[in-house]
């Protein structure tokens, strides 16, 4: 009978407890999974960029409880591209994004979190095939703002899950042969899922 009422005493205790707070100043939080990025419809007047998935990791560092900066980087992504439903090239890509992050909530389990920053991308590895075989495709780095928001939710006192939508202006310059193409304006949404981890000043 003691027994059980001390296990009601403790867990009224945690019950009652307020919740911890979930981030200090000086903590990183590493993350790593999976993203599916989806550029606009109609990206380009003439061609156009598929969508495409790659392993993903970011590693936020946090300046107060709510404020954090985030890294992301890739797995280069591969991306086909189309000329009336025809694939005549393909091109990857990195990339690395720089963001400012706020968590509103500063406790609980769940930590939705919005950030805004600046995205460079590097285009290389361009191959052409199909009607366009053998001819020399270019595509320009791109510099541009980006956007995320996103949810974790703590599995554990470290470990936990975290999904987030991006958005990133992603605008190049192409040409095949020398001659210009235009400007292929991406400008894709990019949806994650990750396991994250927490480590520093706890």
């Amino acid at each position: 009978m003691r027994t059980k009422i001390s296990l009601a005493l403790c867990a009224l205790t945690l019950a009652a407890a307020p919740a911890a707070q979930a981030y200090e100043a000086g903590d990183f939080l590493l993350r790593g999974g999976i993203h599916h990025v989806s550029p606009k419809s109609d990206n380009h007047e003439t061609l156009d960029v598929q969508a495409a998935s790659s392993l993903t990791a970011s590693v936020e560092y946090f300046l107060q409880p709510q404020w954090a900066i985030d890294l992301l980087v890739a797995v280069p992504f591969k991306h086909e591209v189309e000329l009336g439903g025809t694939e005549v090239a393909s091109t990857r890509h990195l990339p690395p994004t720089l963001s400012l992050v706020w968590y509103p909530a500063a406790g609980g389990r769940w930590h939705p979190y919005v950030g805004a920053g600046l995205n460079y991308t590097l285009f290389f590895d361009e191959d052409t095939k199909g009607p366009i075989a053998g001819q020399d495709l270019e595509l320009d780095p791109s510099f541009g703002l980006a956007a995320m928001a996103g949810i974790d939710w703590d599995i554990g006192d470290r470990w936990g899950v975290a999904l987030d939508v991006r958005y990133m202006d992603i605008d190049t310059e192409g040409t095949l042969d020398g001659a210009a193409l235009g400007t292929f304006e991406i400008d894709p949404l990019a949806v994650g899922l990750s396991a994250s981890y927490r480590f520093g000043a706890r």
